[in-house]
């Protein structure tokens, strides 16, 4: 266990030891950081050698003059993180300029399961267009059999019988988004596991 010896006057006398915070494993975590700041904190994690994703969303700028499409981030406020979440690590993500908090419980912070952060890099990749969408929590669950999004787990919101949504969560920030897709492409499946 990691330990902290205090050498300043008035300190304690003997090691401080710290609680180990997630072990040994890789895993995603979710960090709350300044609005409008998550390219900056990204570019920072990165040049601390942290493996930092900011997913993005294209939309069209409000700005009077003139009309283009921008790349804005899906979850204002958050920056997805994937490492060895030990002392160190996690004090190196908090001294990050804009960095705020881990999102996290009572017991410490909280680590989001692996397929929710595929299934928002695949449909980033895909070709179809995306869009923050309600957080659900009831549905039906669904795995897309075809098509770009194939692989992707998520709940299906319908449209018509023929059409409807996927809409991905990730728990840890109630955050959603969701892409179109035919229903046609999708077969239901049993809750994930969280892992």
């Amino acid at each position: 266990m990691p330990e902290f010896r205090d050498t300043c006057a008035g300190g304690p006398s003997g090691p401080v030891s710290f609680p180990k915070l997630t072990g040994s494993e890789l895993a995603w975590f979710a960090i709350y950081v300044q609005v409008n700041h998550e390219r900056e904190v990204t570019r920072r994690l990165e040049g601390r050698e942290i493996c930092a994703f900011l997913p993005l969303m294209e939309c069209w700028s409000k700005r009077r003059d003139r009309r283009k499409k921008i790349q804005v981030p899906l979850f204002p406020g958050y920056v997805f993180v994937n490492v060895v979440l030990d002392n160190y690590t996690n004090l190196n993500i908090l001294k990050t300029p804009g960095a705020l908090s881990l999102i996290r419980n009572s017991e410490g912070p909280l680590p989001i399961p692996a397929y929710q952060i595929e299934n928002l890099r695949t449909m980033i990749g895909s070709s179809q267009p995306i869009s923050p969408h309600q957080y659900l929590k009831e549905g039906d669950w669904v795995q897309v059999m075809r098509g770009p999004l194939t692989g992707c787990v998520g709940l299906l919101h319908r449209i018509d019988p023929k059409r409807g949504r996927l809409v991905v969560g990730v728990d840890i920030i109630k955050k959603s988004v969701s892409v179109e897709l035919d229903t046609e492409d999708v077969e239901p499946i049993q809750a994930p596991l969280i892992r």
